[in-house]
């Protein structure tokens, strides 16, 4: 499939459930994440399992009850949302997929790529419209009618110019998601589409020297439906 992608956890983008952060303990430079994952079914969870909270794999370290314990990395909190998540805040949760899981969203790793910005909240009929802008490193892998992780949610790119973003969160996904609660200012953990990340790497090479793998170009991309001549 794609290198490494097997040797992973890996999530759809579709929430199973929202939870709730009831702590966030300081570990010294770390922090462990306490989240009550109502609705979530953990019967077919252990210790050592991967749950994407709001878009970031995270490790269950301990089971307590109706919800689960993880440990977060100093690197996590300075590069996601969590690190600034206060108790009470809601969680979108996923647990990983497997052989019988229906990919209903796209490939999701859980390794979130930057931190983005919702810019605009604007009703349209039952949907919610948002303009998120995401970091200027990002944008180049971000595409109309792409696929982009929102906070762990499989959403599709309405329109992009430059780095900023729209996004259209149909009534169902506003219900099952934490996304309703967004607000413009509020910072959002985002994932680009593995397969731009693949492709470019394809592209473009290694930069410490490899030339651009042969029989990969644009007119072959072009010819087959992948890009507009």
């Amino acid at each position: 499939m794609f290198p490494g992608v097997l040797g992973r956890a890996m999530f759809t983008g579709i929430v199973q459930a929202v939870g709730t952060l009831t702590a966030l303990e300081s570990r010294g430079g770390d922090a462990r994440l306490h989240v009550n994952a109502r609705g979530l079914d953990l019967s077919d969870v252990g210790i050592g399992d991967s749950i994407a909270t709001n878009g970031v794999c995270l490790t269950v370290a301990d089971l307590p009850g109706q919800g689960f314990v993880a440990d977060v990395s100093g690197e996590t909190l300075a590069l996601t949302t969590l690190g600034n998540m206060r108790p009470g805040s809601p969680l979108n949760l996923e647990k990983a997929l497997t052989l019988s899981t229906p990919l209903g969203g796209h490939l999701v790793s859980g390794h979130v790529d930057g931190v983005g910005r919702v810019l605009e909240r604007r009703k349209d009929a039952r949907s919610i419209r948002y303009q998120v802008e995401a970091p200027g490193e990002l944008a180049r892998y971000i595409a109309r009618k792409g696929s982009i992780c929102v906070d762990g949610i499989s959403l599709t790119v309405n329109a992009v110019e430059g780095s900023v973003f729209e996004l259209n969160l149909v009534p169902h996904t506003l219900r099952e998601t934490a996304m309703s609660k967004s607000r413009p200012g509020d910072r959002v953990n985002l994932e680009v589409d593995l397969l731009a990340r693949y492709l470019e790497r394809l592209m473009l090479g290694d930069q410490a020297g490899d030339s651009p793998r042969e029989g990969v170009t644009l007119e072959l991309l072009a010819r087959s439906g992948f890009l507009r001549r």
